[in-house]
C-alpha cells in the first residue's frame, strides 16, 4: 500500500489536495497519514514508514522540509491545485473584533488585517477553527464551509476565495535527471506560443 503523509488533522486542505493527487494518478489503495509537524513526516519518509509527503509550497515549514534532508529526500513532483474556499469568520457575539487566528505566513497576506490588533498563528486551519469555536479568538481566517456549520455562531466578514496553490511531493528516489524537469505539454506552453507569435508579428 502506497502511503502519503500530509498535514492533519482530517479536514485540512492538505488532505483534500492529497486525495485529488491520488485520484489523478489512479493510485489504488493508497493510505494517508496525518502529521502535525512536517519533520515527523520527513522522519517517516527517511525511515521507510511512508512513501511520499505532500506539502503546500506556501506552508511555513516548507523551507525546512526541503532543506533539512536535501541529499536523501527529494522533490519528486509538483502540481497546481486550488483548495477549499477561505473566509474571515467572526463570532456574532463580538461587534468589534480585535483578535484573529491565522495560518502564518500562508494566509496572512490574503486580506487587510489592520483592524485586528491581536494576531495569533496556528499550524493548521482546523486548529484556528477550534479556538474560534471555543471563544479564544474573535475572528479566524478559515474555511468558508465552517460558516454553514454554525450559522448561529458566526458571520462572514469577508470571502477570500482560494488561490491556485503550488504543491510539492517528496520521495526518497530522485526523479530529476538533467536541466529542467517540467511538463513539455503543459497548458502554459500554449501561452508561450501565442506570445511568440505576437512578438514575431
Amino acid at each position: 500500500m502506497i502511503t502519503f503523509a500530509t498535514l492533519g488533522p482530517s479536514g485540512t486542505n492538505h488532505e483534500l489536495v492529497t486525495k485529488r493527487y491520488i485520484d489523478f494518478h489512479r493510485i489504488v489503495g493508497a493510505r494517508i497519514v496525518f502529521v502535525d509537524d512536517f519533520s515527523v513526516a520527513a522522519d517517516g519518509l527517511l525511515n521507510g514508514r511512508i512513501d511520499y509527503i505532500i506539502q503546500c509550497a506556501v506552508h511555513p515549514d516548507t523551507p525546512k522540509t526541503m532543506g533539512a534532508h536535501f541529499k536523501s529526500m527529494f522533490v519528486v513532483d509538483t502540481f497546481i491545485s486550488p483548495s477549499k474556499e477561505l473566509a474571515i469568520l467572526t463570532r456574532k457575539s463580538v461587534e468589534t473584533p480585535t483578535s484573529i487566528g491565522l495560518l502564518r505566513p500562508a494566509t496572512e497576506s490574503y486580506a487587510d488585517l489592520s483592524r485586528w490588533t491581536h494576531r495569533f498563528h496556528e499550524s493548521s486551519i482546523p486548529f484556528i477553527y477550534e479556538k474560534l469555536l471555543s471563544g479564544e479568538y474573535d475572528s479566524g481566517l478559515v474555511y468558508l464551509e465552517y460558516a454553514s456549520q454554525h450559522p448561529d455562531l458566526f458571520r462572514i466578514d469577508e470571502v477570500i476565495g482560494s488561490p491556485d496553490d503550488a504543491w510539492i511531493v517528496y520521495g526518497r528516489e530522485r526523479t530529476y535527471r538533467d536541466r529542467v524537469l517540467a511538463w513539455p505539454d503543459s497548458p502554459v506552453v500554449e501561452q508561450f506560443r501565442r506570445l511568440e507569435k505576437r512578438d514575431a508579428a
